[in-house]
């Protein structure tokens, strides 16, 4: 690629997925024309997705918001960003004053893990409001996996990932990597590695009720039944002691709970569970036979197996298999990654574990889980009155669209519009910023700087990377992280004060607590002293500096000369690699008995809940999501280059499915469920199993009052209407978007009283 007289090129880090691929941007004046793939990168070393190579368009979508919106007279209208913050400290103050903290809600999307704003203010804001009203994207995510590795290490954030560089035999569930490019997982060049996992002569193994791009790729594909992944590792866990294959290896005297729970799986027999997952009995021993017998080996599950009604057992089940193999934390199986900003670490010990459902929501009694209560419940929230303390009044939305992504999005649709106040962190007017009284919208990624926290602690190597912006602010714009912590101030009753005072806070009671620890590299020293050493342009920058000094690799403020802080990292423009992953047990480990806990009491609760679904055989069509390469969630449907081609809103069914029903290819047909109905086009195909239908996330962009002019020009449906928030994973309150019961029918054509197209045996 030229690069002209006016022209340049700056590095970044991608943030449009969980890959984190280093980026080489082509930039002219103040606008992005081009990004490539940094070949130097440390991690991605070249990769780059059609997410990345469109970049720019991304950047530069005209229908960004450039300026606050403020609503007067029922309309929002462009404001000043001091109208903006005071209208936001005159909305929730008084809310907070009157109703008390729980009365105000927050909503944090997951864009927020892919800002450097967003992992650095969110906790600050939740803790100086004080509210227990809090809903995420987790809890239609990944929730399963974070309350399962709590229950088990005793740290809800101690997620394993598969060692892809080095394993022998791998088995994936409820993923498509090569779709999303890994989740929970964090991956540059996914499919790469699964094709040199084949390669050195290794296997992959998918099981997936869908034949999806990496279920084509594998040696064994296993369509099991939606909603039943549960049931067959238990199976498998059960072959695994009835042919005494179990070898914890060198776990050893780590984990506690093994014979309890080869009498708690003692029911789960491969043919038993056969017909319930429709996976022969045979299929599911050679599955566990193969894993056992392999060299190395991991079980890796993602939101195929999390949404569904038993997410948490399926991802607690997916660590026992890799458990019971001695696949766990060994190199070749699943490790848990160091990131560079992870805490001091503490000796090896007893720790505090994890608790669940120490509150409840105030409607339905759903359980927190990790603080977080279920989004699906958001809607009833604020729209149910009961003896039980205020209903949500005001609401704080940063970078969420819920409206699009929560169960049943009419009614919260609805409740939004009944609130007091709302405030939107958004880019974008959407169907959920729609709502607000003030829209703070923050500069497009090529203007702000960039450091993974998130996704360096489920990296499949070690390293740590950090860019500063690329373009500076354009003129009237303000940094993320400016908003998030002028945001903090306003609603906290501290509007006016100086948003660096924000971050001063943070270091002084994170350097105060450190000195104090024993195990810390600073332990005794002056706090102060210590906060002046700080370097960078700006509060964040000095935060980052402290987290990378205080961290694993760190230099401890001098205590390690070699050690990392932020100069060495702004000296490594393409990142500095800290090593392959390593076996760390028992160092992640905070359970109360400092031991991997193989049978927690609430999953040992959940259990007969499963043994009744072996029993349960659904009747007619069930749904299930998809992945699209060119999107992620509803963020990308405005970019003309990422829509189009396969990433489209169509509903898979299969080709038998489709004649009985009198479907033909691109027609009209209405999917019916317990939240609503909605009318798509067919797409015929038989990477579908039969009796299952699918439709992606996250479309649905036709309501009024957006400004997504491409993406309302192709809305899609919002396949999360056809859901009334009622189906819930009860230990993680994650709602149930997979194996979802739902009727078919060809559009136009009558509904009998059971939903069912009449004449036709479904």
């Amino acid at each position: 690629m030229s690069v002209t007289a006016d022209s340049r090129t700056a590095l970044r880090i991608c943030p449009l997925c969980e890959a984190t691929c280093g980026l080489t941007l082509t930039i002219e004046g103040t606008r992005v024309t081009s990004a490539r793939g940094d070949r130097d990168d440390v991690f991605s070393q070249g990769f780059i997705c059609p997410k990345g190579a469109s970049f720019g368009a991304a950047d530069g979508d005209p229908d960004r918001l450039r300026v606050p919106l403020v609503r007067k007279d029922g309309e929002l209208r462009e404001a000043t960003w001091e109208e903006a913050f005071d209208a936001v400290a005159a909305g929730l103050r008084p809310v907070v004053e009157r109703y008390g903290p729980h009365s105000v809600g927050a909503v944090l999307g997951n864009p927020n893990v892919h800002t450097m704003a967003g992992a650095l203010y969110p906790a600050v804001l939740l803790s100086g409001l004080g509210t227990r009203s809090v809903f995420t994207a987790s809890t239609v995510d990944q929730m399963p996996k974070h309350v399962s590795s709590g229950l088990l290490y005793g740290d809800a954030n101690a997620i394993p990932v598969p060692d892809l560089d080095h394993t022998d035999h791998l088995l994936l569930i409820g993923a498509n990597p090569l779709e999303s490019n890994g989740s929970l997982c964090t991956a540059p060049d996914f499919p790469g590695k699964l094709k040199a996992l084949k390669g050195r002569g290794g296997t992959l193994t998918v099981i997936d009720p869908r034949r999806t791009r990496t279920a084509k790729l594998a040696d064994r594909h296993v369509a099991v039944r939606p909603g039943t992944d549960a049931l067959l590792l238990a199976a498998m866990a059960y072959v695994l002691f009835d042919e005494q294959l179990t070898d914890l290896g060198h776990l050893g005297e780590l984990v506690q709970g093994a014979d309890e729970l080869r009498d708690a799986v003692s029911d789960f027999t491969p043919e038993v569970a056969a017909e319930a997952c429709d996976v022969d009995a045979e299929t599911i021993r050679a599955l566990a036979r193969e894993l056992a017998a392999a060299p190395t080996a991991a079980v890796y599950g993602r939101i195929g197996s999390c949404t569904v009604p038993h997410g948490t057992l399926a991802s607690w089940l997916v660590d026992v298999l890799n458990i019971l193999t001695g696949n766990l934390d060994r190199p070749g199986g699943a490790l848990f990654p160091q990131a560079a900003t992870d805490r001091t670490p503490r000796p090896a010990g007893p720790g505090r574990g994890f608790a669940l459902a120490r509150w409840h929501s105030r409607v339905s009694r759903h359980p927190e889980a990790k603080g977080e209560l279920p989004l699906a419940a958001l809607a009833e929230e604020i729209d149910t009155a009961t003896e039980e303390g205020e209903p949500i009044r005001a609401l704080v939305v940063i970078a969420a669209n819920p409206v699009l992504s929560a169960p049943d999005g009419d009614r919260l649709d609805k409740a939004l519009d009944s609130l007091d106040f709302m405030v939107s962190v958004d880019p974008y007017l959407n169907e959920t910023s729609r709502h607000a009284h003030v829209v703070l919208p923050p500069p497009p990624p090529s203007q702000s700087p960039h450091h993974d926290f998130a996704f360096n602690t489920l990296a499949v190597r070690n390293q740590v990377r950090y860019t500063r912006a690329a373009v500076p602010l354009e003129p009237g714009r303000r940094a993320e992280t400016e908003i998030l912590a002028r945001l903090v101030l306003a609603a906290t009753g501290m509007h006016g004060a100086d948003p660096s005072a924000v971050d001063t806070l943070v270091i002084d009671q994170t350097l105060a607590k450190a000195v104090k620890e024993p195990h810390s590299p600073v332990h005794g020293r002056d706090p102060r002293e210590l906060a002046a050493a700080l370097t960078g342009e700006s509060g964040p920058e000095r935060r980052l500096d402290m987290m990378l000094r205080l961290g694993p690799y760190g230099d401890g403020f001098g205590a390690r000369p070699d050690g990392l802080n932020l100069e060495r990292l702004l000296a490594a423009p393409h990142g500095i690699d800290l090593g392959p992953l390593r076996s760390r047990l028992p160092g992640p480990l905070k359970t109360r008995s400092g031991r991997v806990e193989l049978l927690p009491q609430p999953l040992a609760d959940d259990l007969p809940r499963l043994r009744d679904a072996l029993r349960q055989r659904p009747e007619g069509f069930v749904l299930v999501g998809r992945r699209h390469l060119r999107s992620n969630n509803s963020w990308m449907h405005n970019i003309p280059a990422l829509t189009g081609g396969t990433n489209r809103c169509t509903l898979h069914i299969h080709p038998d499915d489709a004649e009985r029903l009198g479907v033909t290819d691109a027609a009209p047909v209405r999917v019916k469920g317990a939240g609503g109905e909605v009318v798509a086009p067919a797409e015929i195909t038989d990477s579908v199993r039969r009796g299952v239908v699918s439709l992606p996330h996250g479309w649905g962009h036709d309501r009024p009052g957006t400004r997504l002019r491409h993406a309302t020009a192709d809305p899609g449906v919002n396949v999360n209407q056809l859901l009334d928030g009622s189906l819930l994973d009860p230990l993680s309150g994650t709602a149930v978007l997979n194996g979802v019961p739902v009727d078919i029918t060809p559009a136009g054509v009558e509904l009998t009283p059971t939903g069912t197209r009449t004449g036709v045996e479904l």
